[in-house]
């Protein structure tokens, strides 16, 4: 699962924040695996922390190794079903420098009890004449073996630790809850009582990610704590009724 590369705007006050309040790694954690039941699934995805309005679009800026960057993820009207399951489509464009280097569509759906699932993505790296170079950490459950995930827990609790993929050598993301932060702005706005969580993969040892969610709205900052230094933050949302033809280049967002 890819949620890009990262950050802009209110930097100090944030930085600062972070310094003084992410708590800490966990020494002990809750394992949760969820069985997996294709008639236990909703057609909305509306989990406080990670709620997918059909129409909505959530704009980021960040920077990654000093390079500017922005990423748009639409929630779509479009569906698709896997494994028996009807899952909402989310496009997800990352540019960097105003260049068009990641296009993703993502496959998410909600259980009854509210657990966020993540099917899978379609992603293409793109070079600066939009031609494709890779499709790598492209899976879908049920193909080759690969299993849904879980992207965000109903009832999220310091310790909790689940996988959010499950394709072997392909996409293995993992998360772990470390707790709830007071309050947190960002340059979207300020927002309290805030879902801390920590994310890696054995993939890709020695990086890890520290990302932020805000009840109502969802992920709202990011940062890269080990193995680089990346950086994302919500600068805008909007609201349509159709799918959005956006591609975020608005200078002002």
């Amino acid at each position: 699962m890819k949620w890009k590369k990262r950050f802009f705007g209110s930097v100090i006050m944030i930085l600062a924040m972070l310094f003084t309040a992410t708590p800490n790694v966990l020494a002990k954690s809750n394992t949760i695996k969820l069985p997996f039941d294709p008639n236990n699934f909703v057609s909305k995805i509306d989990n406080p922390y990670f709620p997918l309005k059909p129409g909505t679009t959530f704009i980021y800026r960040g920077e990654t190794e000093g390079t500017p960057t922005r990423d748009v993820m639409t929630v779509t009207h479009k569906t698709k079903e896997i494994l028996g399951v009807t899952t909402t489509v989310v496009h997800d464009r990352v540019y960097e420098d105003g260049v068009l280097t990641e296009d993703t569509l993502d496959w998410y759906a909600q259980d009854k009890d509210g657990n966020v699932w993540y099917f899978g993505e379609n992603t293409k790296e793109l070079d600066e004449n939009g031609k494709v170079t890779s499709t790598e950490g492209t899976w879908q459950a049920g193909v080759n073996g690969a299993e849904p995930g879980i992207v965000m827990l109903a009832h999220p609790k310091k310790g909790d630790k689940y996988q959010q993929e499950f394709a072997a050598d392909v996409a293995e993301d993992m998360a772990q809850v470390l707790g709830f932060k007071d309050s947190l702005c960002v340059q979207y706005g300020c927002f309290k009582h805030v879902l801390v969580t920590k994310e890696w993969t054995p993939l890709e040892p020695g990086v890890v990610e520290n990302k932020y969610y805000a009840k109502g709205v969802g992920f709202i900052y990011s940062e890269m704590v080990k193995g680089g230094n990346e950086t994302l933050e919500l600068v805008r949302i909007r609201h349509q009724n159709g799918d959005s033809n956006d591609d975020g280049e608005n200078n002002n967002d």
